[in-house]
């Protein structure tokens, strides 16, 4: 067969692509990617997804390597999060594909009236069910809220990202489908009082999801943590990342469950057409089989000490880091992080002149090659504010550009210290005029959308972003969410287009 374009011609094409990509390898990039350091892993998950990649998960009984692969993978992480045979799962394309199961599960089990066990007992309630989680529960589940039509109650934090037990607790209610607590929380690293959160729930029949996605495959081996995984009664349900600290490729993840009569109301099964029958743990239906075969590959490489060796490479890093950030002036670690991430805040307790915004630090850092990630400032709904900050994960690789990473950010600190973070006054009258008074109800078109990001400096004529993300971040923080949230779907949207 003769091809439209030289199959050499193609790959250099992609070669320029990811050459304008962030680097993948070498922990310059301190989110989105988890780097081993171990390039032999890199290639035996090569391997593996080669070995699958004509194979459709979507049918156990067909490509039966699934079924064992899944069945392994699942085992591996049911051993280490210490659930008994009664903890059930399934591997998922992801974390968020497992945090939407497990609402779904959770909104499909209480809408039958079994409580927080799975089996059923009643015909149910016609009641919206909510959905109870810290306002630092991962976005997934709002967006999970939003799909599966729950009302999404969000209980504020305390300035170092912990939520208080009794706050939520006191939220329970007959109409809460699911709490959700995180292991840790990503935007601060925040352990959520587990033990204490699922015993309550349990007395009141209620579901209780543990968020163990960043967590889940590296907490095990943390020291000096109270017991959050299946260990504590009352958990329900735990979701964790391969695609994070397992080191596959994305996107997989599992979704375990305590009792098969709850794990059954995960799937959805159909015959009720002219084809063959239908019945899917996860949401998709036709998948490939490629990140799966890479996790499974990698847990059997890598086996428990494996995992543990990276995950003290992880604990040995950021511990140097969190005590090099409380060395910077003007910056503080906020809270105390558990596991391999942190959130970096101004330190308001130092004078004007030797506080240090976080946003600049990390466009700083960015501009002598490091990739930190902008967080927004947020206010609760109780009215209080969580400061802006910027997020760092460390992974094993970060062991090996340890001295660098730090020279770049004491570097980068003095380079904007006394400089003021950017202000909502400021971003707020850079825009055209009456837009931030613009109402809300009136939907804007994608060209208006796309205006008004020209016009604010966030785009070019040829899609081009800016160097700088503060300015950005901040506009985050000073416009009415619907309208940043509007703006945001225009921008990636136009980044695809």
């Amino acid at each position: 067969m003769r091809f439209a374009e030289d199959p050499f011609a193609i790959l250099a094409r992609l070669d320029e692509l990811r050459a304008a990509d962030a680097p993948t390898h070498g922990g310059h990039v301190l989110s989105y990617v988890y780097d081993s350091g171990l390039a032999e892993l890199d290639e035996l998950a090569a391997s593996a997804i080669r070995a699958v990649q004509p194979v459709n998960g979507l049918d156990p009984t067909t490509f039966t390597s699934v079924a064992v692969m899944e069945r392994e993978v699942v085992a591996f992480a049911r051993d280490l999060l210490n659930g008994d045979d009664d903890v059930v799962g399934s591997v998922t394309t992801g974390g968020t594909e497992s945090c939407l199961l497990a609402v779904k599960t959770a909104r499909d089990v209480w809408a039958a009236g079994a409580g927080s066990t799975g089996s059923p007992v009643s015909t149910g309630s016609t009641t919206r069910p909510r959905l109870l989680a810290p306002v630092t529960v991962h976005a997934a589940f709002q967006k999970a809220a939003h799909y599966f039509g729950l009302e999404l109650d969000l209980v504020p934090v305390l300035a170092d990202g912990r939520v208080d037990a009794d706050v939520l607790i006191e939220r329970m209610g007959a109409d809460v489908a699911l709490v959700v607590v995180s292991a840790p929380s990503y935007p601060h690293a925040a352990l959520d009082p587990i033990a204490q959160v699922a015993a309550a729930a349990a007395e009141r029949g209620i579901a209780c999801h543990v968020d163990a996605c960043i967590g889940g495959l590296v907490l095990p081996f943390w020291p000096d943590l109270p017991e959050w995984d299946f260990r504590v009664p009352g958990v329900t349900s735990i979701s964790a990342d391969f695609h994070k600290f397992g080191y596959a490729p994305k996107g997989v993840s599992v979704l375990l469950t305590r009792g098969r009569d709850r794990h059954r109301a995960q799937y959805f099964a159909t015959t009720r057409w002219p084809g063959y029958p239908v019945v899917n743990p996860t949401i998709l239906g036709s998948k490939s089989a490629g990140a799966l075969a890479a996790a499974w590959a990698i847990t059997r490489a890598l086996g428990r000490e494996g995992f543990a060796e990276l995950a003290a490479s992880c604990h040995r890093s950021t511990t140097a880091l969190v005590e090099l950030v409380e060395t910077i002036p003007g910056l503080r670690v906020v809270g105390s992080p558990v596991g391999p991430l942190l959130a970096v805040a101004t330190d308001a307790t130092a004078p004007a002149d030797q506080q240090v915004d976080p946003h600049h630090w990390a466009d700083q850092a960015r501009a002598h090659g490091w990739h930190l990630q902008l967080q927004p400032g947020l206010t609760q709904p109780d009215g209080t504010t969580l400061p802006r900050t910027t997020h760092l994960t460390i992974t094993p690789v970060t062991e090996s550009v340890l001295p660098e990473l730090s020279a770049a950010l004491v570097t980068a600190a003095d380079e904007v210290r006394g400089v003021p973070g950017v202000s909502s006054e400021q971003v707020l009258a850079s825009l055209p005029p009456g837009l931030a008074a613009a109402p809300l109800d009136a939907p804007l078109d994608a060209a208006t959308a796309f205006g008004i990001l020209q016009s604010i400096g966030l785009v070019s004529a040829g899609g081009g972003l800016p160097d700088r993300m503060a300015p950005f971040i901040a506009l985050v923080e000073a416009l009415p969410a619907p309208l940043t949230q509007r703006l945001l779907t225009e921008l990636i949207a136009r980044t695809f287009e």
